[in-house]
This record gives C-alpha cells, structure tokens and sequence, in this order.
C-alpha cells in the first residue's frame, strides 16, 4: 500500500518522486523514454527487469535504463515502511538543462550500445545529495524550476564521481538506448517469479493478447499451463535432491500459498508434495 507520495515536474514531465510504501506491495514502472536512478532511502525492494531480478537494501541505488519493470517493496529487518526516491532522465530535459553545453555523450545516444543495470552503493556524497532532496521534498514551497535543472546536472555530476570520466559518458547515453531481448528469454528468466500474465506481458511489452498468441506460437501451449507445469518440474527436483522444507520449496518456485501448491503437486503427480520425497 502507498502511504505516501510526491513528485516534482519540469516542463511537464516527472523528474524527482518520493514514495512510502507499505509492504509487501509491487508496483509496475513503464519508463520507455527515460532513464531513473532509484535509492532506497529506508527498507528492501526487488526490481524484476526483462531478464534479471536485482535486489537492492537501505542506502543503495540503481541506475535502470529505459524499459518496463516491476518493483516489489519487501518486509525487512529494520521493520515499518520502505521509503525510496527516484530521479528520472529524459534526453530531452537533459539537452535543455545543459542548453548550449550539450556533453558530447547527449550527441551520441544512437550509437552506443546498451549496458545493463549498475547497482550503486551510496558514497557520502549520494546521501548528502538524497538528504538534501528530502529537505526539499519536506519544504515543496522551496522548489522552483531553476532549482530542479541544478538538481538534476547535480546528480549527473555526483554519477561521475561514482567511476571515471568515459564510463560516465557510456553510462549515461546508453541509458536512452532500449535493449531488445527475445520473447522467449523474457519468459524463461521469470518463469519463477510468481507473476501474473500481465505482469509477464508487461515484460514483453505486449498487451496480454497478444502475449497469449505469441506465447502458444512458441510453446505450443497457454501460459498458465506451461509455466505451472515448469514450477512444478522445479519442485519435484528440489523435494528429491534437496532437503529444503515444502514450503520453502513452494516459494522458490513461485507458489505464494503452501494449500495451492499441495493441491496442484497431487494433481500432477498423484502424490503430496512429502510423499513424493519419501517415495
């Protein structure tokens, strides 16, 4: 649940968000012109990009290429809500803010190969920087647009500072360029996730339609069968060679009620899921 949320725009699109959540809770980010730099200023989330999944605790950020993704806000140690910031980039605000300065790296967006996603740990200087946001975001009335562009050249500066110079450059042009991964590696790499078809589809950037369609041309099967029965595949393997507990088992692949899994692994088995390691 959203217990809290600001944001400030700059000619009309969204730069710098702040959100309170309570967890557990997921939300769906559709950023297919931006970039972002997410911190997590208090609590645990889990982003779920196209092909990977990337943790990140208190005190880390992320920068993400432009893309779908979905975030999970996460229970943590420290208890309570999670609490993260994120500063989006978008080509075209960034040539108006360096005006006639347009870096060199701005110019050359189309000819840079994508990267993937940099998890960052917090230097000082970043959490001077986030502190300094939260300031602003406690004293909206501060905020002008003249304080939004330095906010934001700030922060590109501060990323600098992060590795050098030329890494720089490459990691903030390649930002703006989408990488194109196969349907069917968008599958295979969430299969385990326990997401729903939107979600998957989302992924994909397909409505779920269309991702129904293209999923039966490639598996020769409706989604909904086809990965239960590959969550299900997993859990035979785990219940024979491993001695993790059912339910542990049941959350590694993907099943967040331990009575559905027990119902579903009788189903396609003809044993429950304990009879089935004794046997």
């Amino acid at each position: 649940m959203i217990k809290g949320y600001q944001q400030f725009d700059l000619w009309g699109k969204k730069i710098f968000e702040k959100a309170i959540i309570e967890p557990p809770f997921r939300l769906s980010a559709q950023m297919p012109n931006e970039a972002c730099f997410y911190y997590v200023v208090r609590g645990t989330t889990k982003v779920i990009a196209p092909t990977e999944t990337i943790r990140r605790d208190t005190d880390e950020g992320l920068v993400m290429q432009c893309g779908n993704y979905l975030n999970d806000y996460l229970a943590h140690e420290e208890g309570g809500y999670c609490e993260a910031i994120a500063v989006h980039f978008y080509p075209e605000v960034l040539k108006m803010i360096y005006d006639k300065e347009v870096p060199d790296f701005l110019r050359e967006v189309k000819k840079v190969k994508p990267f993937g996603y940099e998890k960052l740990k917090a230097t000082a200087l970043i959490k001077n920087y986030i502190e300094n946001l939260q300031f602003y975001f406690d004293n909206p009335e501060l905020v002008s647009e003249e304080l939004l562009k330095l906010k934001l050249k700030e922060l590109i500066l501060l990323l600098a500072k992060t590795n050098n110079a030329e890494a720089l450059h490459h990691m903030i042009s390649s930002l703006f360029s989408e990488r194109e991964f196969s349907f069917k590696e968008v599958v295979e790499a969430n299969i385990y996730n326990n997401l729903s078809l939107e979600e998957l589809a989302t992924l994909t950037h397909l409505s779920l339609s269309s991702f129904k369609r293209t999923f039966a041309k490639h598996y020769q099967e409706s989604p909904a069968k086809y990965i239960k029965k590959r969550k299900l595949q997993k859990a035979a393997q785990l219940l024979k060679r491993t001695s993790l507990r059912i339910s542990d088992i049941a959350f590694d692949c993907g099943f967040t009620d331990l009575a559905h899994f027990s119902r579903s692994f009788q189903k396609e088995y003809d044993l429950s899921p304990s009879n089935y390691r004794l046997d």
